[in-house]
């Protein structure tokens, strides 16, 4: 047949992934004190002085590590701790302090930016509010949950890939999406826990239940979790 002549080929629908059904709440609840007790009080890994410090931490952590930020944060905030001392620094001199850092170019342009709104329309001062931290240049949904929960003590749960794995793996929450887990944490986490949780998930896809080789036999999860992921040798 003329190549020309051929029928379209029909096209092949994407197949659906079929999530796994959520656990009961006594379940989840067990989860969590079980997170609690063996760290009860636990804490972010990007280091920050105050809020507006924690704020620009978390903007250049995007696609990069924590370790990393941290290495390029501590001579920074030794020098520039307030919007106005990180705006007199200059787009070009920030991105000699954060060039290590990945997409350090967009960021460092989004920093300056988010210095001159907060200094316009906030009085210098990080907002405490969703609408208000999502309208700063840089900061979009996780950002907003990570200094809403840090810096506010709201109870938010910023999902990232570690915290969007692990809910999935222990169905605490799952999800096809980042913001479908999000919502899921919402419903799911007992309030008493709600402050810490996105902690706990984060430093547990961290450690041990990691996305290629989960640590499943020092796992404090392991006689409750089913995941198709885990490790019994």
């Amino acid at each position: 047949m003329d190549q020309r002549n051929r029928p379209p080929r029909a096209a092949v629908p994407a197949k659906r992934i079929t999530l796994p059904r959520a656990r009961k709440p006594a379940e989840i609840r067990e989860i969590f004190r079980r997170f609690q007790a063996a760290n009860p009080e636990p804490k972010g890994e990007l280091e920050s002085v105050n809020a507006f410090t924690l704020l620009v931490a978390v903007v250049l952590s995007a696609q990069a590590t924590d370790a990393g930020v941290n290495k390029a944060t501590r001579p920074l905030f030794a020098v520039a701790d307030t919007p106005e001392k990180m705006l007199a620094l200059g787009e070009e001199t920030l991105r000699g302090y954060i060039k290590t850092i990945g997409l350090y170019r967009t960021k460092a342009k989004n920093v300056i930016a988010l210095c001159e709104k907060l200094i316009a329309e906030f009085g210098s001062e990080v907002p405490s509010t969703r609408e208000a931290l999502e309208s700063l240049p840089g900061v979009g949904r996780k950002t907003a949950n990570v200094v809403l929960n840090i810096a506010f003590g709201e109870i938010t749960h910023a999902v990232d890939t570690h915290v969007f794995r692990v809910s999935n793996r222990l169905r605490i929450a799952p999800g096809r999406n980042v913001l479908q887990v999000e919502l899921g944490l919402e419903k799911a986490v007992p309030p008493e826990f709600g402050r810490h949780a996105h902690h706990w998930l984060i430093l547990h896809g961290r450690y041990t239940c990691k996305a290629l080789r989960p640590e499943c036999l020092r796992c404090i999860q392991n006689d409750l979790c089913d995941s198709p992921d885990k490790r019994i040798a």
